[in-house]
């Protein structure tokens, strides 16, 4: 969702985690910090887009070093606000592009982020990215959802994730470009407020594509983070893959 503030500008980083409230339920959180503590080891941590803390600050509780790269201002305000906060070193800056020092094991994109970029040039950068900052034998760990093309009738480019008496949110896609977005419509005061987020939606094997093109290699791929088999009914995989030691 765009504001006057910009991408996940103050208006959205002030409601972000109440909108989101059951991305940070223990159910949630708990298996995808189990797997990233992990896969770091006796390592750090970089998260690429890390909002609002969900994940880097009980990751950084386990005692687990963790780097964040963030666009947003208001949303990293929210993060550093937090108990644990000021542990969580965070460099403001484009993702796909910012470059912060040192090498980690493992590095991560979870809950979509990975289609915030919404080229084919700025995900294929971001896989570059994450890939130069990892150490040998390190991990780049990218939880994204399988685009749902097959609830298209034709005609039809936008598929409903949420309906209540005062709002409605859907997905539009464009088959063509690959181009998508949300959209939330809200009744306030008897007047429909709408605001969207732009996306890029991509597949699998594009990303192992991509993965390959930074020099890393598939090393793990799941529907969810308990490690449920990935299988042409899942709706969402996260993908680990690996950087060659040599």
């Amino acid at each position: 969702m765009l504001d006057e503030d910009g991408y996940f500008g103050e208006k959205i980083a002030a409601a972000y985690d109440d909108d989101e409230a059951e991305m940070f339920r223990p159910e949630a959180v708990t298996p995808a910090v189990d797997l990233l503590a992990g896969l770091a080891a006796d390592g750090s941590a970089l998260e690429l887009g890390i909002g609002t803390g969900r994940i880097a600050l009980p990751l950084a509780a386990r005692g687990v070093p963790v780097h964040g790269i963030d666009m947003s201002r208001a949303m990293v305000a929210r993060l550093r606000a937090k108990p644990g906060g000021d542990t969580v070193g965070v460099t403001i800056g484009d993702f796909a592009t910012t470059k912060v020092d040192g090498r980690f094991t493992v590095a991560y994109l979870v809950f979509n982020t990975i289609n915030n970029l919404t080229t084919q040039d700025a995900q294929v950068d971001c896989f570059l990215n994450a890939a130069a900052h990892l150490a040998p034998g390190g991990c780049f760990v990218v939880e994204v959802g399988v685009p749902e093309l097959r609830r298209l009738p034709p005609g039809q480019s936008a598929v409903p994730f949420r309906i209540t008496p005062t709002a409605w949110a859907f997905d539009t896609y464009d088959p063509a470009t690959q181009a998508m977005s949300s959209n939330y419509v809200t009744i306030v005061d008897g007047r429909a407020e709408h605001s969207w987020l732009p996306f890029r939606y991509v597949w699998p094997a594009e990303l192992d594509l991509m993965a390959r093109i930074a020099g890393l290699r598939l090393r793990d791929r799941w529907e969810d983070w308990n490690g449920a088999p990935f299988t042409g009914e899942s709706t969402r995989h996260v993908s680990v893959w690996e950087k060659p030691l040599s």
